[in-house]
């Protein structure tokens, strides 16, 4: 008798996000940790992080296949706390927006609650989460490797990278990002952008250097 691949079952694909935690599962498994054991090693999910795992695509089934980090930043975000207040920002979205050519080894979201950071299991990198309000940022739809969800805009990106360099340990990357973003920005929605969240200083510095 031919062996049958092990599947995801498909009443678990169906959120905005296809990272899966074992609670999702607690309606289709009696018992979903073991259950998603079984399938990890059988090769039909990968496991992002503890309690974290995603559905291997079947055009790599078998292969050394693993998303990419800012994916698994706002699929674990999503996961967590829905789409509406999540959003990647800071060296992520600028990664997105092409300003970082480079892979980076953090991945930075927007997320409603304090929380610590989460090391990957898959490599070498770890999901840094920074409160903010979602609905008070400048934000786009975002369609990605795992699903769907919100950015920062070029604009409020930019803002971001100057007002909070640090944030990711990366300031000179965070610096440079926020320079080659500037000749893309609306100037007068970034000026408005200062002013609503009182960052006027760090716009007069990045607009001093440019």
């Amino acid at each position: 008798m031919p062996h049958t691949p092990a599947r995801v079952p498909p009443e678990l694909l169906h959120g905005s996000s296809r990272v899966l935690r074992p609670r999702d599962a607690t309606g289709v498994y009696a018992h979903p940790r073991p259950e998603f054991a079984r399938l990890e090693r059988a090769g039909a999910l990968h496991r992002l992080a503890t309690g974290y795992y995603v559905p291997v695509p079947d055009d790599q089934l078998g292969r050394d296949w693993r998303p990419e980090l800012e994916a698994v930043a706002l699929g674990i975000a999503v996961a967590d706390e829905g789409t509406a207040s999540v959003a990647l920002m800071g060296l992520s979205a600028a990664r997105v927006h092409t300003a970082i050519p480079r892979g980076l080894a953090i991945a930075v979201v927007a997320t409603s609650r304090h929380r610590p950071p989460l090391h990957l299991a898959d490599r070498d990198a770890m999901v840094l989460f920074a409160r903010r309000r979602v609905s008070s940022l400048d934000v786009q739809h975002h369609t990605g490797e795992l699903g769907q969800g919100w950015i920062t805009t070029i604009e409020q990106t930019t803002l971001d990278l100057v007002a909070r360099p640090t944030l990711g340990g990366l300031p000179d990357q965070a610096l440079n990002a926020a320079h080659a973003l500037l000749a893309r920005c609306d100037r007068d929605l970034l000026n408005e952008l200062a002013v609503t969240q009182r960052r006027q200083a760090s716009l007069s510095r990045l607009y001093s250097v440019a």
